[in-house]
């Protein structure tokens, strides 16, 4: 089934089988606003404390203008803003702050999917996004693929800002992934609450903390109250897979991807701990796949930016399930 309407005045777009409900915000980056198990009526998407405000006057400037939560495209760029070829690319890359075309919709007895399409406008991409919930599969399938519309070589990053909240994510849930490197920023966002020591190199799920002789496992996630804000990179990935169990309400979050594409995770760890606006008071975790830890600039000097050659494509998918998760403490 595919439902449109208006979320604080921005036009949506909902997908529903009889185990998700997932709605996307087409105009405002295509952010997948919220991804609901509906046998538990649980979203597990975090949201932030002051929720999604209606469109602005102006075109959002920042990644972090009006951001609700969710899950945001980062392309074609992560992490810091950088000027690549004369062009200043934001925070986050282009694509979030972009409205995107719904291109093509599909709604049948055996399951419904629709298409998102955008072109960024400071790099020659073209990026199509097609989502399919179906009565066979339980998960959300998010088929993606990237052109490059010039007659020159041109090099991108891509990521996926994938947030989890409450009421899923809680004290006690716990975080699985194949990963072997772990890596923390060379600086600390916020040192008053940041956990974890920066510019370290380690083997997941173990980090150093910032105390004297400090470990932390990374695997375990406590509550707001823990006062908490920093982020880990973790690489050397067995293959694209990430979990977090939530063993009190008995659900698992899982998230699947191709790493060959892939090669990064990003677990951003706003426990409680985020004190500088505009994010003061959020608790969530970021389960974000990324090609690499570098923006675009960096990523490109340092050989791990992705590549197309003149009107190529890349193509890739991922696939988030939500499932009913045994508690490893009871056995059942």
């Amino acid at each position: 089934m595919i439902v449109h309407g208006i979320l604080q005045g921005h036009p949506s777009l909902t997908l529903e089988n009889q185990t998700l409900q997932v709605t996307v915000l087409p105009e405002k980056g295509a952010d997948i606003y919220a991804l609901v198990y509906k046998p538990a009526g649980i979203d597990v998407l975090m949201k932030t404390p002051w929720g999604l405000h209606p469109p602005a006057d102006r075109p959002p400037a920042d990644f972090l203008d009006n951001y609700e939560g969710g899950w945001q495209e980062l392309f074609p760029s992560v992490n810091d803003a950088c000027v690549v070829g004369g062009e200043s690319i934001p925070f986050h890359g282009e694509v979030a702050l972009l409205p995107w075309e719904v291109s093509e919709e599909r709604d049948q007895a055996d399951g419904c999917s629709a298409v998102f399409t955008v072109r960024t406008r400071k790099t020659p991409f073209r990026l199509r996004r097609r989502m399919q919930l179906s009565r066979a599969a339980p998960g959300l399938v998010v088929e993606e693929t990237v052109w490059n519309e010039s007659d020159e070589a041109a090099a991108f990053v891509w990521g996926h800002h994938v947030v989890l909240g409450a009421p899923f994510l809680e004290d006690g849930c716990s975080v699985d992934m194949p990963g072997r490197e772990l890596y923390t920023p060379d600086e600390l966002y916020e040192p008053a609450s940041a956990q974890l020591a920066a510019a370290q190199q380690e083997t997941w799920p173990m980090a150093r903390g910032r105390a004297p002789g400090e470990w932390i496992d990374l695997r375990n996630v406590p509550g707001p109250d823990a006062h908490i804000h920093d982020e880990a990179y973790i690489t050397g990935l067995g293959r694209g897979h990430l979990s977090v169990l939530n063993p009190h309400r008995r659900l698992k979050f899982s998230l699947d991807w191709d790493p060959a594409v892939f090669r990064w995770v990003v677990l951003w760890r706003p426990y409680g701990g985020a004190d500088l606006p505009p994010l003061t008071g959020i608790f969530g975790l970021g389960v974000e796949p990324w090609v690499t830890r570098y923006d675009l600039g960096r990523a490109s000097q340092r050989g791990e930016a992705l590549n197309l050659g003149p009107r190529q494509s890349i193509s890739t998918r991922l696939i988030a399930s939500i499932s009913e998760g045994r508690d490893p403490a009871s056995g059942h």
